[in-house]
């Protein structure tokens, strides 16, 4: 955009408490000003023709996308992982590590810190999520069980001394003796812990959410499922009112149905839609490397030699599309699960997450397909479409 303030009219607006037709989105510096019907004469217009106006999306677990992963180590990967994330309407991203050797762990985890505190070319890193080292075999899907650690306070220390104080999120298996003191002392650090890869039976769930855990990794995914004589981590995770649940609404890791499950237990508020994307996302079927572990990616669908699937290649927008058309979720509930959802998982919500007066002016602008045409952060273009223009 030419000038600091301007508005954005677009034939949906997607905003906190509904979608408007045909309004007008004022950015002055930076920031979302009003949301009106009626705009200024006085100030430029940037019509965005029949498109929907969306907040910027929020993935709060993702490991990489064309060919880099955040267990590089570099800082041109988060970049290369920054600018495609992006293309897909996401303004900001937790960098998501996997089980590997723990100096190349802590590596990872010194090079998200510095992003943490960069400016990148696309989304920007919001802090790290440690999924990693602290599981159990039964569930450990595409982690190399023979690098997996107890959770002790002084690796704690260690990986958030190494992200620079933006650790985020510490994925665990609870079914360890210690594993109340860890919750309670990551929660003392502002580190949220999600259970996950963990054999973890109903009642061992519900102490750890009971100690201050907060949800479920990839809820069915990598957990001990629902049995009528044991509803296991999944299902405790499924009824405590207070714990997220992260789903990966690719149509594979969770049949329709089940995603109808999750949304009429867990309400709008409670899913965290995420992509749990690998350094595949992006590329053709192939083989890659995920972590320690090699992966093999067949009409797009990630998986082990073992037949695992490991992680994913879906983005954040065909996310939305698909908890909306598949488990028939209202589309702006869908939005913000993910967007305003992870935001105020993350404390970001006065910032991030939804189109509201004083939030920052990030944006993803979606055509009728609900392809990106566009991705704004701080009312700033940094994705476009080649032949999208926003003047």
């Amino acid at each position: 955009m030419k000038h600091k303030c301007f508005y954005l009219k677009a034939k949906q607006v997607f905003t906190e408490h509904g979608v408007k037709d045909d309004h007008y989105v004022l950015v002055d510096n930076g920031l979302i000003k009003e949301i009106t019907a009626t705009p200024s004469s006085d100030i430029e217009v940037v019509d965005l023709g029949d498109n929907q106006l969306m907040p910027g999306f929020i993935d709060m677990h993702i490991h990489g996308r064309e060919g880099c992963d955040v267990m590089d180590g570099k800082l041109s990967s988060l970049n290369t992982i920054s600018k495609s994330l992006a293309q897909h309407g996401v303004v900001g991203f937790l960098a998501t590590t996997v089980t590997a050797k723990w100096q190349d762990s802590i590596q990872a985890f010194t090079t998200i810190g510095e992003a943490a505190n960069m400016v990148l070319e696309g989304a920007q890193v919001l802090g790290a999520y440690n999924e990693g080292l602290f599981f159990t075999d039964e569930h450990k899907g595409a982690h190399n069980e023979k690098f997996f650690l107890r959770l002790t306070q002084e690796r704690i220390d260690e990986i958030y001394a190494a992200t620079q104080g933006t650790l985020k999120v510490v994925a665990m298996a609870p079914e360890f003796e210690d594993s109340k003191e860890m919750i309670t002392y990551l929660d003392s650090l502002g580190v949220k812990v999600m259970l996950g890869h963990t054999n973890a039976n109903f009642q061992q769930t519900v102490d750890a959410l009971d100690a201050g855990a907060c949800g479920g990794v990839h809820i069915f995914n990598g957990m001990s499922g629902i049995h009528h004589r044991d509803p296991g981590c999944a299902g405790a995770v499924l009824m405590d009112p207070d714990a997220i649940a992260e789903v990966i609404a690719d149509g594979v890791h969770l049949h329709p149905t089940i995603m109808q499950m999750v949304y009429k237990l867990k309400g709008p508020e409670k899913i965290a839609l995420i992509s749990d994307c690998i350094n595949a996302g992006g590329f053709d079927d192939g083989t890659y490397r995920l972590g320690e572990l090699d992966v093999y990616v067949k009409d797009g669908v990630a998986r082990t030699a073992s037949g695992s699937l490991a992680g994913s290649t879906l983005t954040l927008e065909t996310a939305v599309k698909n908890l909306a058309e598949l488990a028939k979720v209202p589309l702006l509930e869908a939005v913000h699960m993910a967007s305003l959802v992870p935001a105020k998982f993350l404390g970001l919500s006065e910032q991030l997450g939804s189109i509201a007066v004083n939030k920052s002016a990030d944006f993803a602008v979606l055509n009728d397909k609900h392809q990106v045409q566009a991705t704004i952060i701080d009312g700033k273009v940094v994705y476009a479409q080649e032949d999208f223009t926003l003047l």
